[in-house]
């Protein structure tokens, strides 16, 4: 595309577009940058990015005498806010990242009327590339890793459960192989060896991933050192009273000066926390995509 061309496109954006779709660049390449740096993304830049989305969709709406802006910008951040509590308390994204979801659900919005679901392939494409970000992430912790690594895989594998566990799994491949050999329905047979070969796949899938976590991020940290939303991996109790641990879901700032408190008075040494992947970065890459070619699903088909 020449230059000229380049830039009248750009001019050419409206406002209502533009202002928008460059706060939430710029707000992701700041998440991302302190994500990678720090393990957090700054509150000042999660809820500040929800209430400029609110506010300028507010704004909008009375420049142009059209509800449609703040009600989109409502319905977004009320489903994005639906989808992060869920990623949140499953355990698979932080607070920074659903709080930076928020925001984009509250800028961006959805409109159903319009039908501008640019968050909706957002959201597709985040999963997929979030899926291949995290195999990566995983795969450069284990090299990192490597001895430590190793030595968690193999521990693994020698726990009675986990024992138990292969066993079953082996069992349950050949099951499913001999009933796809004497099945005569063709698909029938492809869908029962499938079974079979994702049935052990996962099994050793999810030994990884486990050994991965156990080896690679999970580490002992002062109370100082704490942050809020940090996931504590392992019980704090004194004198059998419950302090905080795993089922937190992120320490709060006021559980932290409690530890610190403790830790002064030599009740408490270092706290045992899980380092998440830094997501943020993650989602920078699916808004560029989705920016430039769309929903990758759709684009694939």
């Amino acid at each position: 595309m020449p230059i000229n061309t380049f830039i009248y496109n750009i001019v050419n954006i409206p406002l209502n577009i533009l202002i928008p779709y460059t706060i939430a660049f710029f707000a992701l390449l700041i998440g991302s940058y302190t994500d990678i740096k720090t393990r957090e993304v700054p509150d000042w830049v999660n809820f500040g990015l929800i209430g400029t989305g609110i506010g300028i969709n507010l704004l909008f709406s009375i420049i142009f005498l059209k509800i449609d802006f703040i009600l989109a910008s409502i319905i977004g951040f009320a489903i994005f806010f639906a989808i992060a509590w869920i990623m949140f308390y499953t355990g698979q994204w932080g607070g920074g990242d659903s709080k930076i979801l928020m925001g984009l659900g509250a800028l961006i919005g959805i409109d159903f009327l319009s039908k501008s679901y640019f968050l909706v392939h957002f959201l597709t494409n985040a999963m997929l590339i979030g899926a291949l970000y995290g195999l990566l992430w995983s795969i450069f912790m284990i090299f990192k890793n490597k001895k430590k690594f190793m030595n968690s895989f193999k521990k693994s594998l020698k726990n009675k459960k986990i024992i138990l566990a292969k066993r079953i799994i082996f069992i349950l491949f050949i099951v499913l192989a001999i009933a796809s050999i004497f099945t005569p329905d063709r698909f029938v047979k492809l869908m029962l060896f499938y079974l079979a070969v994702v049935s052990i796949l996962t099994f050793y899938l999810w030994i990884i991933i486990k050994a991965v976590e156990n080896s690679c991020m999970l580490k002992y940290v002062k109370p100082q050192q704490l942050t809020e939303g940090d996931w504590i991996a392992k019980d704090v109790k004194i004198g059998g009273k419950y302090i905080t641990g795993p089922k937190d879901l992120g320490i709060e700032k006021k559980k932290i000066k409690k530890l610190i408190e403790l830790y002064k008075k030599r009740k408490v040494k270092k706290i045992l926390i899980k380092e998440g992947i830094p997501f943020v970065p993650s989602f920078f890459v699916a808004y560029i995509i989705t920016l430039i070619f769309g929903n990758l699903v759709f684009l694939v088909v």
